[in-house]
């Protein structure tokens, strides 16, 4: 019986989706619909069928920029299809990364913290 992936494999596809919208979405959305847009991950389902897409924005509020990444997904998936050489291009969703918001609270509540302290 011979294992269903190699290892890694879905982890160097995740990374080489991340580079390539990182590279379209610069090219294709306009800062002005959706902010400054970063790509902090991607998570790729065992089948390679649904990834979702973390992100950041600035300059934007989040629902705004997250409408128009999700609005364009569809195309975003077809240009993969032309860039990557696997089997089966994931369906696209971008998910907001809560944890640079959760990481800056918690780095000022630290701060806060230690003036109380000292």
């Amino acid at each position: 019986m011979k294992p269903a992936t190699k290892p890694g494999r879905s982890l160097r596809i995740a990374d080489q989706i991340q580079r390539d919208l990182a590279e379209m979405i610069q090219r294709e959305v306009s800062i002005e619909r959706a902010g400054l847009v970063t790509l902090t991950g991607v998570e790729i389902s065992a089948d390679y069928a649904h990834a979702k897409v973390f992100f950041t924005t600035i300059g934007k509020p989040v629902d705004a920029a997250q409408h128009v990444l999700n609005s364009k997904a569809g195309f975003f998936h077809s240009l993969l299809f032309k860039r990557l050489t696997i089997h089966t291009i994931p369906r696209l969703s971008f998910v907001h990364d809560e944890s640079v918001v959760r990481g800056i609270e918690i780095d000022r509540l630290i701060e806060q913290a230690n003036k109380g302290s000292g």
